[in-house]
């Protein structure tokens, strides 16, 4: 299999001195989704937990509902990249049989196989049950954790990640990837798989909330998301009308909320005009 990273020179130039280095810098695979013996996506991804990628995909892009929908899977190393095979259900070979006939071309990372500019911002259901209530010490720490479970970051600087944060047992699963999408695919992907449920705690990014974060984030039913930067306006809306709480700016001692507070208390925090 594709290492998730490898050693290179370089040369570092700082306080006016220059020195060789060697760095840990992530691999950036192609990986093609398959389903049924055909492509429907290739995305430039970490070679790393291709499984619970090829799950959280399958669910965040709608080709399946269930994890058990897939009937078999297969990672085929390749020598231009990785393939993904899957096995659909007859229901779900038919559907999205049915959902390409309206592809206009080649798709590739992101939104796959959309034929309207609706569809690429279509509203989300909303969330079920109230969800987690978490406190600010709760929301920092969440944050603060996340560092412990980036190894690939921490060799190479240059990963996302994607983590669920569950109150009283903090942070019980996480994943990374070059790609924030990717990284929040696999993680969603290890949850379904690991029968963890996902309207119980909070997703913790480390990147800004955009749309496509807020819908797969939905799809996987958690109510709340964390992240270090902020969320676009859109992303603000959609979970709005959603009824998710979005938490953004979290980078230890602070954050700001901007959608549906009612789960994050407020207890111990004074007004300020």
């Amino acid at each position: 299999m594709h290492p998730a990273s490898c050693s290179l020179p370089g040369l570092a130039l700082r306080g006016g001195g220059a020195r060789e280095i060697s760095r840990a810098l992530p691999e950036e695979t192609a990986v093609a989704m398959v389903y049924n013996g055909s492509t429907q996506a290739v995305m430039m991804a970490s070679p790393a937990d291709l499984t619970d990628f090829a799950v959280g995909f399958s669910m965040t892009e709608r080709i399946v509902r269930h994890p058990d929908e897939i009937e078999g899977l297969e990672v085929v190393p390749q020598e231009n990249g990785i393939e993904i095979r899957m096995w659909l259900s007859s229901e779900r070979s038919e559907a999205l049989t049915r959902r390409r006939r309206y592809m206009a071309g080649p798709v590739g990372c992101g939104l796959c196989g959309i034929d309207s500019l609706e569809e690429a911002i279509r509203p989300i259901a909303p969330v079920r049950g109230e969800g987690p209530n978490l406190t600010p010490a709760e929301v920092d720490a969440a944050v603060g954790a996340l560092a412990q479970w980036q190894p690939l970051h921490d060799r190479t600087r240059a990963v996302h990640a994607a983590a669920f944060h569950r109150p009283g047992d903090g942070i019980v699963a996480a994943r990374e990837d070059v790609g924030r999408h990717n990284a929040l695919d696999k993680l969603i992907g290890a949850l379904r798989l690991g029968s963890i449920d996902a309207s119980a705690g909070a997703i913790v990014l480390t990147s800004r909330i955009s749309v496509e974060m807020v819908q797969k984030a939905a799809c996987a039913g958690a109510p709340v998301i964390i992240a270090v930067s902020a969320p676009t306006a859109h992303a603000v809306r959609l979970a709005e009308g959603a009824g998710m709480t979005l938490v953004g700016l979290a980078r230890g001692g602070g954050f700001e909320i901007f959608s549906h507070p009612g789960r994050i208390s407020n207890r111990g925090c004074s007004n300020v005009a």
